[in-house]
């Protein structure tokens, strides 16, 4: 159970306040003076949550009593430069900011043995998940750590947050590359709004056996659209344990997944400062492949999109074979040595395709035509989306266009899921 909890609309400065006293309950239960005390937050591509600013207040609490480091849980994304670090942490000291470096700074100190694997993917996957994690959350001594995230649904565990900020946010590649795989296997549609998915099972087992003496708990938020449009948080869950991450879950389970009838246009927008790569922004195809219908279009406008991967060596793996569907994908990934050694980008790949089952479509700030189009999306021209789908002018939901168009608007995929009755009650 929670050690407290709120659901309700949350302004900042109430916010702010549910921090503070996360700060008190986490001094009387884990630490009444702790010296040195490890921040967990998201990345950049959840900073429309709050995290960087819930994550700041945290910081300002403790710093004058303890020596107070943050690890923004990239998992294998671009670390931040120190200007995105301002924009999101506000006046946290760089110094203080450490990059995690998937590759080199993480070891292997047990792993999910292959038969548990076996057991919870019903035989879909079959190999053993190495627990691999940062060197300096294992290997340094630690009085109280703090995750701080945003519970939504998502594509490889269900929902995003709790220990997955340790599994990938903090992962080493032998642990990403493994996990990702056997979500894949498992099927991105029957992952997405699970509350237990098979891979969060592997999890929540490798943090009870691996993790239990960690000092740690949760600050865990949930957000909805309000009224007026515009995304609001509407839950605080403050524990220690798996009941608070399923509380804050059956909530966003509640608010964030819409039903809707098949759709046959959808425009989504991935903001240009959060945003930059295909592996980020096809959160748009995610959470909305539920809800297309067959023959539709997902128009998604990426103004800041510049590249497919996050790191170089997935960029070329995307480049090279394209999203291009599951058959063909897990045909390739048998016999190819690069897809066999990057398997976290395999099934990248296989969860960016539509199947062939509807167009997708990027009206990218910085791609070509040329570059998209290999990859096997559609292209459109990013001036001329924006100038007919002006966000500013948009609303969430269903808009009439002045020439009959009927378009099914998001301004914010990343925070929701979508889906027909039909596809949510089938799986």
């Amino acid at each position: 159970m929670p050690w407290f909890s709120e659901i309700r609309s949350i302004p900042k400065p109430e916010m702010l306040e549910l921090v503070e006293k996360a700060a008190i309950e986490a001094k009387a239960r884990i630490c009444r003076h702790p010296g040195r005390v490890l921040l967990l937050p998201p990345d950049i591509t959840r900073a429309h949550s709050g995290a960087g600013w819930i994550t700041e207040k945290f910081y300002r609490i403790f710093a004058h009593e303890a020596d107070v480091h943050v690890i923004p849980t990239l998992g294998q994304h671009v670390p931040h430069t120190p200007e995105q670090n301002r924009w999101m942490f506000g006046s946290i000291p760089e110094e203080k900011i450490h990059k995690h470096d998937w590759r080199d700074g993480s070891k292997i100190i047990g792993a999910v043995l292959s038969d548990f694997v076996r057991e919870v993917s019903g035989g879909a996957a079959d190999w053993e998940i190495p627990v691999s994690l940062n060197r300096m959350l294992l290997e340094e001594q630690w009085d109280l750590i703090i995750n701080i995230g945003h519970i939504v649904p998502h594509e490889v565990l269900g929902f995003a947050n709790h220990n997955k900020n340790y599994f990938i946010g903090l992962g080493g590649k032998p642990m990403i590359c493994a996990s990702h795989m056997m979500a894949a296997c498992c099927g991105i549609e029957n992952n997405l709004g699970r509350l237990i998915t098979p891979l969060r099972a592997c999890y929540n087992k490798a943090q009870e056996e691996y993790l239990p003496h960690l000092p740690d708990f949760f600050f865990e938020v949930v957000m909805a659209y309000n009224e007026e449009g515009a995304l609001e948080h509407t839950g605080v869950f403050v524990g220690d344990d798996l009941g608070t991450y399923l509380d804050a879950a059956r909530l966003s389970r509640e608010q964030n997944i819409t039903v809707v009838p098949p759709l046959k246009k959808v425009v989504a927008v991935m903001q240009g400062d959060e945003f930059y790569s295909t592996w980020v922004a096809n959160k748009a195809i995610y959470r909305t492949r539920m809800a297309m219908a067959d023959g539709g279009e997902l128009l998604i406008i990426a103004p800041g999109l510049k590249r497919f991967g996050e790191q170089e060596d997935v960029d070329r793996l995307i480049r090279r074979y394209g999203y291009s569907g599951t058959e063909r994908v897990m045909k390739l990934w048998r016999s190819e040595p690069v897809l066999q050694d990057l398997t976290h980008g395999t099934a990248h790949l296989i969860h960016g395709s539509s199947e062939g089952r509807f167009k997708i479509t990027y009206a990218p700030g910085f791609l070509s035509r040329a570059e998209v189009e290999s990859v096997n999306f559609g292209y459109a021209d990013p001036d001329e989306a924006l100038k007919r789908y002006d966000p500013a002018k948009m609303k969430n939901g269903f808009n009439t266009m002045p020439d009959g168009e009927v378009v099914y608007f998001i301004s914010t995929p990343s925070a929701g899921l979508w889906a027909t009755r039909e596809k949510l009650e089938s799986r």
